[in-house]
């Protein structure tokens, strides 16, 4: 898979609509500080996720297909066969059931920022997003060991890829105008400050 930024990973598991580091940073800066608000209210079912998106193909499939490498499919869109680069920890797993989409922001840590009063469709849309770098393949361990948290508390174990989740993370809370907390735009810096791309 190849990218047109240069210097860009290309690792297989990264997202599409990735921008360059001065938008992103632009981006950043033009971030509402704002102080978390409350999981009152909260469930994942608030956020219909895994819709199906193309003929039997549901949206973690498609991210499977796109972000999985010599992958094959049976009819009802399943993978049977391929293998996958988990970008934040650096395994590469060839089960799929090994495999988890990460929601970049979490559906807590929307919900906290924004989504609470977004609609149910606004909210599906956001859980299903292919069109930026919001889904992601990774193991499942990783992804069970980032929960919900946001960059204060956690980055990825890999520090070659800080620089790709700061700007997953800031685009994807640009594209849906969610805010952010002061020592997560921090943490954001920090990170992004190392990226070269």
């Amino acid at each position: 898979m190849a990218f047109s930024v240069a210097g860009a990973p290309t690792a297989l598991a990264f997202p599409p609509d990735v921008p360059g580091k001065a938008q992103v940073q632009s981006e950043l800066n033009g971030l509402t500080v704002r102080t978390e608000g409350s999981m009152n209210g909260y469930s994942r079912e608030k956020f219909p996720h895994w819709k199906t998106v193309s003929g039997t193909c549901s949206t973690r499939e498609q991210v499977l297909k796109r972000d999985g490498d010599n992958v094959k499919v049976g009819s009802d869109c399943y993978p049977t066969s391929g293998s996958w680069y988990s970008y934040f920890d650096g395994v590469t797993r060839t089960s799929p059931s090994k495999i988890s989409i990460d929601h970049i922001v979490p559906l807590a840590e929307a919900w906290r920022s924004g989504a609470s009063s977004w609609s149910t469709a606004k909210r599906e849309a956001f859980a299903n997003d292919l069109d930026g770098p919001q889904l992601i393949a990774v193991t499942t361990e990783i992804n069970s060991t980032k929960g919900d948290r946001d960059p204060a508390s956690w980055k990825p174990p890999r520090t070659s890829a800080h620089c790709g989740y700061a700007k997953f993370w800031i685009h994807t809370k640009h594209r849906w105008q969610l805010t952010l907390q002061t020592a997560e735009k921090s943490a954001l810096q920090t990170m992004l400050n190392r990226c070269s791309y």
